[in-house]
C-alpha cells in the first residue's frame, strides 16, 4: 500500500519507518521537496522510502496521515485538500500551543467543544479523517510492546469503513483491540488527555507509558 505522511518529525519518521519495515510504499512530505530531514530518513529508511512536498506526498498516498504541529496542522492541509480528495486522512497531531513553552496548554479555540480532528474534516469533506495514535508518544504509536502490559489506543472519525482499514493499520503496529470511540466528536476527548499526558510525562521519566481501560 502507499501511505504518505505530512511532516518531518519524530511523529511523521517513526510511522513513516514502521510502515516502510511493514513492506509499504511511503513518501515522507514537508514544505520543501529537498528537505535534509526527509532526505536522512530516505537514506536509512533503504526502499520503498521517497520524499516530496506536502502535496507530492497528498497525492501518493492512498492513506495519507498527518503529523504537523497543532498550529499549523490545518494550514498545510487546507492547503492540500484537493489533493485529499476521497482519501482516508489520519490525524495524529494534538492542538498544543507549542509558543507557551513546556507543559504545552492547548489552544483555545480547540478544546471543550471543537477539536482539531474535526477542523480537519471540515476543511476536507470529501475525505474521510480519522483520529487516532495522539494519545501516545512516537516510538509507543509503532511499538505497543514498549510499554510493560496491555494498554489502549483510541479512534474517532464518521466513516466506519475507513475506521476499519485505520484499524487494521493499527493492528499490524501491535494494537491488539484499538477502541472505537464515535463519530469525529470524540477527538474532542483524546485530544484533551495532552494536559495530563505531559504532567505523567514529568512525573514519570518517560514518554513510554499508556492508558488501559478496565471495566
Amino acid at each position: 500500500m502507499r501511505f504518505g505522511i505530512q511532516g518531518t518529525g519524530m511523529v511523521g519518521k517513526a510511522i513513516a519507518t514502521k510502515l516502510v519495515a511493514l513492506g509499504h510504499e511511503v513518501k515522507l512530505g514537508s514544505r520543501e521537496a529537498d528537505n535534509a530531514e526527509a532526505a536522512a530518513w530516505v537514506k536509512s529508511a533503504g526502499r520503498g522510502a521517497s520524499q516530496g512536498t506536502f502535496a507530492d506526498t497528498a497525492t501518493f498516498g492512498e492513506m495519507v496521515f498527518v503529523c504537523l504541529r497543532g498550529d499549523v496542522s490545518l494550514s498545510v492541509v487546507k492547503s492540500v485538500a484537493a489533493k485529499l480528495k476521497g482519501k482516508i486522512v489520519v490525524d495524529v497531531s494534538n492542538p498544543l500551543d507549542v509558543s507557551k513553552g513546556m507543559p504545552f496548554p492547548l489552544l483555545a479555540s480547540l478544546v471543550n467543544t471543537n477539536s482539531l480532528g474535526e477542523e480537519t474534516q471540515k476543511l476536507l469533506p470529501e475525505s474521510s479523517v480519522v483520529k487516532t495514535l495522539n494519545t501516545v508518544n512516537c516510538e509507543v504509536m509503532v511499538n505497543p510492546s514498549l510499554v510493560k502490559g496491555e494498554s489502549d489506543i483510541f479512534i474517532s472519525g464518521n466513516d466506519p469503513g475507513a475506521k476499519k482499514k485505520v484499524i487494521e493499520v493499527l493492528r499490524s503496529f501491535g494494537w491488539k483491540n484499538p477502541i472505537d470511540l464515535g463519530d469525529i466528536t470524540t477527538a474532542r476527548g483524546t485530544e484533551m488527555l495532552m494536559p495530563i499526558w505531559m504532567r505523567l510525562y514529568g512525573l514519570l521519566g518517560t514518554p513510554h507509558f499508556n492508558f488501559r481501560i478496565v471495566k
